[in-house]
């Protein structure tokens, strides 16, 4: 395969956890950012953006899709390396810092751009796609739905080194997601400081419990879902940092609906079978918004 100089990558944002699967259960949402990127022999880096965060992002070496680029360079590109030139266009449709995997998108968007444009076969690269993107989250559970599609149950193991892994499970049709986008920002970083080094053992088992309950509601048993999303391992700690977001997981919950922070929060997510939210529901703060789930991953297409 040679080395293409331009490529359009689209990757699906995520949603995460899902109430109990704490950095281990992941969904690809049907709501995408898009990078085109271009390579020059002439030296120079041309970074626009568009859409979603485009008033905050740096348009340098520090754009996330760019640092995601560099890092896989210098595994894809052998002695040539990066390219001399680049030029990188993105349109963000995935909200930034509310718990939809628009870092995780942007991570697996800059590491599948630099295998495409090293001549690499992605469908013999995704593990290492995999390695580089969840390596720079710090677990996989967003970056390996927004690579494969789909709900993905994700793992780590340490060894001689760090590795993450995850397989992808098919989403039972009848489940019906709604996002809750709340109007606020949080950080990954921030809410993670909210929770304990330890917690209950009866809290550690009951929401153990609920995860396993959980990849068989998604895939087999929908009708268990509201059970299935129970948590006591993060979410109640992380009260604090997004009250109004609890109240409409608890407000949701309350008639029969399952409901779960989304990621690190705010955003809540409801999973539905039908993709409605009763009237009665206060929504003021947040956008509602119905997703598919999306089923393909990253899809690349070379220009």
């Amino acid at each position: 395969m040679g080395r293409p100089t331009r490529a359009r990558i689209r990757v699906p944002g995520s949603t995460a956890n899902l109430g109990p699967g704490f950095d281990c259960l992941g969904m690809a949402l049907g709501l995408y950012d898009e990078i085109d990127v271009e390579v020059f022999e002439t030296p120079g880096l041309f970074v626009d953006v568009a859409g979603e965060g485009a008033r905050f992002v740096p348009r340098d070496e520090r754009h996330l899709v760019m640092r995601a680029m560099r890092q896989a360079f210098e595994l894809f590109g052998g002695c040539s390396g990066a390219p001399p030139g680049l030029r990188l266009r993105c349109t963000n449709a995935v909200p930034h810092s509310r718990g939809l995997g628009s870092s995780a998108a942007a991570a697996v968007a800059g590491v599948t751009a630099a295998a495409v444009l090293a001549g690499r076969d992605l469908e013999l690269e995704r593990d290492a796609v995999l390695q580089l993107s969840a390596g720079m989250e710090g677990h996989a559970d967003n970056a390996a739905a927004s690579l494969l599609g789909g709900f993905v149950v994700a793992w780590e193991t340490r060894g001689a080194a760090r590795r993450f892994h995850a397989e992808k499970l098919d989403v039972h049709p009848d489940v019906r997601p709604v996002a809750f986008v709340a109007g606020i920002e949080s950080s990954t970083k921030s809410t993670r400081g909210l929770l304990p080094e330890e917690v209950p053992l009866a809290d550690a088992a009951f929401t153990g419990s609920r995860c396993a309950l959980a990849v068989l509601a998604m895939t087999r048993r929908p009708d268990l879902l509201l059970a299935a999303t129970e948590d006591k391992l993060h979410q109640p700690y992380r009260r604090p940092a997004y009250p109004d977001s609890l109240r409409l997981v608890e407000s949701l919950r309350e008639r029969g609906i399952a409901a779960a922070i989304s990621g690190a929060g705010p955003t809540v997510l409801a999973l539905t079978t039908d993709g409605e939210v009763p009237d009665d529901v206060d929504t003021e703060g947040f956008a509602v918004l119905p997703l598919p789930v999306d089923t393909e991953g990253v899809h690349v297409e070379v220009l």
